[in-house]
C-alpha cells in the first residue's frame, strides 16, 4: 500500500497530508493484516517505479491544479488497468474537468468538479449504512469537518456506492455563488431535499477498486475512531482484502498522537484540553 502525502498546505492542524498519511499508515502496519503500507511525502514520488507493487494507492493531497495526478494520467491509467485501487482523501477528491475529471470517474466512480461541487464546513449525520466492505464495524457517527457534497458522479451512479451519505442543511449554501462555494445545480438538490454522498466505492470493469472521502480537512477529525475506522476499511478494500467483521482495528489515538509529525509548528492559542474534550465526546459516544 503507497500514501501519496502532498506538500505543506493550509496551516497547523488542517490539512495535514503527511501526519494524516503517517497515522494511517502506522495503524494499518500494527492491524495484524497482511500489509505493508508506505507513505511517500511531498506530492508524487520522483521515482514512480516505488508504486510497482502497491495493491492500492491513497492520495491525501491538495488537488484542483495542483493535485498530484495531474501530470500522470496516462501512466497512472496503466495502474489501474492492471486492478491497482486508488483512494482519495479530502481535497485529493477534486481534478480539473476533462481529462483528469473523466480519469477520476473511471478510478475512483466520482470527483470534486468546480462550478458544480460545493465546499462547505457543516456537522454531517451519519446513521445508516449499505452493507459493504468499508461499513464494516462502522458505527452512526457526527462530525464537523469542510464535508464537500454534490459530486460529479458516473451517469445515473453507475457501478458506484453510496457509503457516507446526509443531506446538508440549507445554510450550507449562504455563501454567494463560485467554483468551490455555490452554482444553481446545488442549490436547486438542497431545494429539492436531495440527499448527498461524502464518500462513495466503485468497482471497475477491470476490476479494480475505487474510494473517494471528501472529510479530512480537520486533522484531530483522525482521532474520531468512526471516522478513521471507516477510511481503514476503505484502504483494505480496494486492495481487495477482506475487511475484518468488525473493521480495521487500530488503537484510539492520543492528543500528542495527532500532534506528531505536522508540517507547521504549534500556534499560540493551540488548546491540546479542547483537543482531548473532542475525543473524550466523539469515542465515548460510540462506545454506548
Amino acid at each position: 500500500m503507497a500514501l501519496i502525502a502532498g506538500r505543506k498546505s493550509h496551516g497547523y492542524g488542517a490539512h495535514e497530508h503527511r501526519a494524516g498519511c503517517l497515522l494511517l499508515a502506522r495503524a494499518l502496519n500494527a492491524s495484524g493484516l497482511p500489509v505493508e503500507a508506505t507513505v511517500y511525502a511531498n506530492g508524487f514520488p520522483k521515482d514512480p517505479s516505488v508504486l510497482d507493487g502497491a495493491a492500492t494507492i491513497v492520495v491525501y493531497a491538495d488537488g484542483g491544479g495542483r493535485h498530484p495526478l495531474n501530470a500522470h494520467i496516462d501512466e497512472f491509467n496503466k495502474r489501474m488497468r492492471r486492478g491497482v485501487g486508488l483512494v482519495c482523501v479530502h481535497y485529493g477528491v477534486e481534478i480539473p474537468k476533462g481529462k483528469s475529471g473523466n480519469a477520476f470517474l473511471n478510478w475512483t466512480g466520482g470527483y470534486f468538479e468546480t462550478n458544480w461541487s460545493v465546499n462547505p464546513h457543516w456537522t454531517a449525520r451519519y446513521k445508516k449504512f449499505p452493507r459493504h466492505g468499508i461499513t464494516r464495524g462502522v458505527k452512526p457517527f457526527s462530525i464537523r469537518d469542510e464535508w464537500y457534497y454534490h459530486m460529479r458522479f458516473r451517469p445515473k451512479m453507475k457501478g458506484v456506492t453510496p457509503i457516507l451519505t446526509d443531506l446538508p442543511p440549507k445554510e450550507t449554501l449562504k455563501r454567494p455563488d463560485g467554483p468551490h462555494s455555490g452554482n444553481k445545480f446545488v442549490r436547486q438538490a438542497i431545494a429539492e431535499k436531495q440527499a448527498q454522498h461524502m464518500a462513495w466505492a466503485c468497482v471497475r470493469p477491470d476490476g479494480g477498486r475505487g474510494f473517494g472521502f471528501t472529510g479530512g480537512h480537520n486533522h484531530w477529525n483522525w482521532g474520531h475512531d468512526q471516522f478513521r475506522k471507516l477510511v481503514l476499511n476503505a484502504i483494505v478494500w480496494t486492495a481487495k482484502l477482506e475487511v475484518p467483521p468488525q473493521g480495521v482495528p487500530s488503537k484510539p489515538l492520543t492528543v500528542k498522537d495527532l500532534e506528531a509529525d505536522q508540517d507547521f509548528p504549534k500556534p499560540g492559542n493551540h488548546n491540546p484540553l479542547r483537543i482531548q474534550r473532542l475525543l473524550d465526546q466523539w469515542n465515548a459516544r460510540a462506545s454506548k
